[in-house]
C-alpha cells in the first residue's frame, strides 16, 4: 500500500455546505436529498463548524408528530449555529490519508472537513472514502 498519499486525492472537494442563517429544515432536507450524514457550516469559504444528522436526530428526538411539524418545530426553537458542532476536528489538505485513518479508528468521526491553512473548507473526506481508498488498493 502506498505511503504519504495526499488526502486531496480522496476527498470529495465539491461540498455540499449550509450558512448559519439557513433554517434547518432546510438543512434536513439538504441532507436527505444528498444522501449524506454531515454538512460543514460556512460563512463564504470559511469553516464555522459541522453538522451532523445525528444532531439533527436528537434535536428532533422529543417532538412526537408529523414531518411539517417537526421541521416548524426545528425551524422556530434552533438555531444552525446553537445545533452545530463548533471548531470540528478538521485535516488540513497537505496531511495524508493515514492521518485521516488514524482520526477514524478513534472511532468518533465518521466525516472529516478538509480546509486549507486560511481555514477555508476545500473538501470533505468520509470513512467511506477511505474504504474506497483501500479497495482499490487491493
Amino acid at each position: 500500500m502506498k505511503r504519504n498519499v495526499s488526502i486531496t486525492k480522496i476527498m470529495t472537494p465539491e461540498v455540499q455546505t449550509v450558512h448559519v442563517g439557513q433554517k434547518l429544515s432546510e438543512v434536513k432536507a439538504t441532507m436527505m436529498a444528498g444522501k449524506f450524514h454531515h454538512v460543514p457550516v460556512v460563512s463564504g469559504k470559511k469553516l464555522l463548524g459541522i453538522l451532523s444528522a445525528t444532531d439533527l436526530l436528537k434535536a428532533t428526538y422529543q417532538v412526537d408528530t408529523d414531518e411539517r411539524q417537526v421541521d416548524a418545530v426545528l425551524d422556530h426553537t434552533i438555531s444552525i449555529e446553537h445545533l452545530m458542532q463548533k471548531y470540528p476536528v478538521t485535516l488540513r489538505q497537505n496531511q495524508t490519508v493515514r492521518d485521516a485513518v488514524a482520526i477514524f479508528a478513534e472511532g468518533m468521526f465518521h466525516g472529516l472537513p478538509v480546509i486549507d491553512d486560511d481555514e477555508n473548507l476545500v473538501g470533505m473526506v468520509t470513512t467511506t472514502d477511505v474504504i474506497r481508498y483501500m479497495l482499490e488498493q487491493y
